[in-house]
């Protein structure tokens, strides 16, 4: 038998095998019989892996087969003895298959010696009566159906029918067109697979019956069915990967065709149905096309396979795209409730809560209304929309609950910027300015109570619509705590609980304990800008009460007033010669000033001097000016003039209000600059007179002298926000 049709049923000859065992029970005497297996053309496997199988199946046959009562507990070693022996392939080992058959051969040569092939020796017929013995057997044979040998042609249609078998099986394996075929369905498709491969089939089972026809039929037609078998378990595996091809291709079809449909707007449940439609379709006519003339191979386990990776993937794409489709709803509502619940909770009110369920309620209507629409492509079942539905909303709601529990974290900070902007503005949002007119106490009132509405509108989540105590018991405890006392026994501290009466603790934001924690916090921390505010406005009060009490002011008139009416006189008489010189000094130039600033000195020491109403001190002083230098009083006249171009300029008054530390500090950054401005100015008005005076002639300086008085007197100091400003002498051309 050949190596590879061991474990087989007709190959290995079972049934033959099987007769032989009846018959030998039921027509003979026990005794032992050689059962020699010979197996051509063994391979790899070692013949101690092949014989116990062998052996197994000899043992089944064995136990399987109806005995005589007499034998039906015998062994199976009483009657056989079985051996079991291999040789090698005659094509690729020659010389050791022929060593191996010389082998076999002497153990025939010596199969009556002890432990030979023979057996044992019972029952023994002796040579002399072997012709009656072969008669009673050849009798016995004749006799029994069971051992009715085929004809001999029959015996020689098998051994030529198997020889063709495997030769047209040798050709097809070894056929160029066939090699190419496999090799390519390895990689991919091939168009007309099942055509080419049916035409190459055809073509040998042709060859076959050619030279075959003339055998017996039953068993040409046998061999032939054999022949067809091995063929189409040859090619099978090429055939699974058509259709293996057929089936990943038109997976790959559908996925484009179903993601584009998608894409264009198609609604998801019929997108999938067309394209599932179609698709399948495709495939029974790839697998039609791949289908093989003498087989009846079944594709359907092929196309379930493609049915469920379809279903697999629709499945993914479906659950990918809810998902997209609520995370996209889930995003136009952070975007339309983030900002805008921050912004009100921001500006917390009573109508804070109100408008952020109003704003929830709207949003979420919306949101609702156009996650409904697109599901509607789905056509999925009414409980799984309103479950995904419901989803969203509550999203929504839980979006502004991690808000509003964000802001609460932030709500000291929020109350400070609230306590500062309306404590340091007015009604019109522009800075307070203390001038000591202020209420500080009634706005601090006002400040705290807005701060207040922020921590009673950020301690609980209100959305839905359920009345509370909070902001009351937060006033009377916080802001008017002898209000509180007075109703209530002095030793219960409303605050002092971790929950709300009215409010739930999943709703809580902040606790009670833990506003009386942030208010007395928030108090310690807005102290110091009432403080400055207080101390900013005394410091006001004290800079704007610069005058002495007004009876000092009457008493200075009254005793003074001859003192006063003397120096003004003085006054005005060095004032009109120092007007006189700063005419001289535009047209003649400064060598002439010198002149009027003695001149002017002198002659008012003169006439003070044909006076003698002045009272000792006044006498004194001016003596002492004029005495030593007349230009004394028209450099302390200038100074006059340039500390009060200063006092415009820089705004001292208005830099004094906020304090005196302030004051000076700007004071001290803007005086140098502003010293030097004034300076520049002054400079290049004396040049641009100069060059003007240098223009006229004598007659005109002497005309100019004379309109001197008339012109000095419409020249005055100006002042204005911008600093000190000198009459210009555009009017004394005016008046020329």
């Amino acid at each position: 038998m050949w190596c590879h049709d061991i474990g087989r049923e007709q190959a290995a000859n079972k049934p033959l095998l099987k007769t032989v065992f009846q018959v030998m029970m039921r027509l003979f005497s026990p005794r032992k019989t050689t059962l020699m297996f010979v197996i051509r053309d063994k391979t790899r496997t070692p013949l101690e892996n092949l014989e116990p199988v062998l052996r197994e199946d000899v043992q089944k046959i064995w136990d399987a087969v109806p005995k005589p009562s007499a034998h039906k507990e015998t062994p199976l070693s009483e009657f056989f003895n079985v051996e079991v022996t291999a040789l090698s392939s005659y094509e690729e080992k020659e010389e050791q298959f022929k060593e191996q058959v010389a082998s076999l051969r002497q153990r025939f040569f010596h199969s009556i010696a002890p432990g030979g092939l023979a057996g044992d020796r019972r029952a023994v017929v002796p040579a002399s009566g072997f012709s009656f013995s072969a008669q009673q057997i050849w009798k016995i044979i004749k006799e029994n159906k069971d051992l009715d040998l085929p004809a001999h042609k029959v015996m020689v249609a098998t051994v030529r029918c198997e020889e063709i078998v495997n030769e047209k099986f040798s050709s097809f394996i070894a056929n160029e067109e066939w090699r190419q075929l496999e090799e390519t369905i390895q990689s991919r498709p091939v168009p007309s697979f099942g055509r080419k491969l049916s035409s190459i089939l055809d073509f040998f089972l042709t060859e076959y019956d050619a030279e075959a026809t003339y055998f017996d039929e039953g068993v040409r037609s046998s061999k032939r069915k054999q022949l067809e078998e091995k063929l189409l378990q040859l090619v099978q595996p090429a055939y699974q990967s058509m259709l293996g091809h057929v089936r990943s291709g038109t997976l790959d079809r559908f996925k484009d065709a179903f993601n584009n449909a998608l894409n264009g707007g198609k609604g998801f449940a019929m997108a999938a149905r067309e394209c599932f439609e179609y698709f399948m379709s495709q495939f029974d006519e790839g697998s039609a096309e791949a289908y093989i003339d003498q087989a009846n191979w079944d594709s359907s386990k092929v196309r379930e396979k493609l049915h469920r990776d379809i279903d697999a993937y629709v499945a993914a794409v479906h659950t990918a795209k809810l998902s997209e489709l609520a995370n996209m709803y889930e995003t136009k509502l952070n975007e339309a409730l983030s900002g805008p619940v921050e912004a009100l909770l921001d500006g917390a009110s009573d109508d804070t809560w109100p408008a952020i369920r109003k704003l929830l309620q709207c949003e979420t209507e919306k949101a609702v209304a156009g996650f409904s629409t697109a599901l509607s492509g789905f056509e999925m079942d009414e409980e799984t929309q309103d479950k995904m539905l419901l989803r969203l909303k509550e999203h929504a709601r839980g979006l502004i609950e991690a808000k509003a529990k964000e802001e609460a974290g932030r709500v000291l900070i929020r109350m400070k910027d609230r306590f500062t902007t309306m404590f340091s503005h007015d009604s019109d949002s522009m800075p307070r300015i203390w001038t000591g007119k202020e209420d500080i106490r009634a706005i601090t009132k006002t400040a705290r109570s807005a701060s207040l509405k922020l921590l009673s509108v950020m301690a609980a989540i209100r959305l839905d619509d359920e009345a509370d105590t909070v902001e009351n018991k937060l006033s009377l405890a916080l802001l008017d705590p002898k209000a509180g006392t007075t109703n209530k026994s002095s030793s219960m501290d409303p605050l002092a609980s971790s929950t709300w009466d009215e409010v739930p603790a999943t709703k809580t934001l902040i606790t009670p304990v833990q506003c009386k924690s942030l208010w007395r916090q928030f108090k310690a921390e807005t102290e110091y800008t009432v403080t400055q505010a207080i101390a900013a406005q005394e410091a006001s009060k004290r800079s704007n009460n610069w005058l002495p009490p007004p009876w000092a002011i009457v008493a200075l008139v009254v005793l003074g007033f001859n003192e006063f009416m003397t120096l003004l006189r003085y006054a005005a008489a060095y004032l009109w010669r120092l007007c006189e010189c700063v005419h001289l000094f535009k047209f003649l130039g400064p060598s002439f000033v010198i002149f009027s600033f003695f001149y002017s000195g002198f002659s008012v020491i003169w006439w003070h001097s044909r006076s003698r109403r002045l009272s000792s001190s006044s006498f004194k002083l001016t003596s002492f000016l004029f005495s030593r230098n007349p230009l004394y009083l028209g450099i302390i006249f200038v100074a006059f003039l340039l500390v009060k171009a200063l006092w415009v300029q820089l705004d001292i008054s208005g830099e004094f209000r906020n304090g005196a530390l302030p004051g000076i500090l700007s004071l001290s950054t803007k005086f140098l600059p502003t010293v030097m401005n004034l300076l520049r100015k002054l400079a290049e008005e004396g040049q641009k007179h100069a060059n003007t005076g240098s223009q006229h002639n004598a007659p005109q300086a002497a005309k100019s002298s004379q309109s001197v008085a008339s012109s000095s007197a419409s020249s005055e100091v100006t002042s204005s926000e911008n600093g000190a400003e000198y009459s210009s002498p555009s009017a004394h051309h005016k008046l020329q």
